[in-house]
């Protein structure tokens, strides 16, 4: 994709629609060197103000917004203007996520980590891949707990009791697996 003129009237609108502040913010200077003009919502509550103000050639919607959906904020930018090309981002990829985010109108979706290059190459492309590998990474076993222990976690905001309750295992246990394996 081609830098956008100095003009910032001609300068392309971006909205990043993510909860994390630190992230939000470092894509965002990534994204206005880059030239776009960048908007903030860290909750869909915040990008229905947005909405209300300004169209958006392009938005960045993280998947999990706390305890809301990325997946209803794609909904609510595509049904305010169809043409936004919408990137969702996500640390917990899964294909019906990838269904549902793409069938409300979002372009690409790509799994954390993703940088800005990824990003505005996704916003870039307009047609499907035939050539994309049927054999995706292969996660071991312990990667997918983890990943499952770590979104559950994240889920009970960290607390170690009500997180081995939802997993069905001894809060010992889990504090075990925790200690081999340290939240990053």
């Amino acid at each position: 994709m081609s830098s956008p003129e100095n003009d910032p009237a001609d300068a392309p609108s971006l909205v990043i629609v993510e909860d994390d502040p630190a992230f939000a913010r470092t894509l965002a200077r990534s994204f206005e060197r880059r030239g776009y003009s960048v908007r903030h919502a860290a909750s869909p509550d915040q990008l229905t103000a947005l909405l209300a103000e300004q169209e958006f050639e392009y938005a960045v919607v993280d998947l999990k917004l706390g305890t809301s959906s990325g997946l209803t904020c794609v909904e609510m930018i595509h049904a305010r203007d169809p043409l936004t090309r919408i990137v969702v981002l996500t640390g917990f990829a899964s294909i019906a996520t990838a269904v549902e985010a793409i069938k409300l109108g979002a372009a690409h979706y790509l799994a954390k980590p993703a940088n800005t290059d990824d990003i505005e190459e996704a916003f870039g492309r307009l047609q499907g891949d035939a050539t994309v590998p049927l054999d995706g990474r292969k996660s071991s076993i312990k990667t997918v707990e983890w990943e499952y222990i770590h979104a559950t976690l994240k889920e009970c905001d960290f607390n170690i009791s009500e997180a081995a309750r939802r997993l069905g295992m001894h809060r010992r246990t889990l504090a075990r697996k925790l200690d081999k394996r340290r939240i990053t």
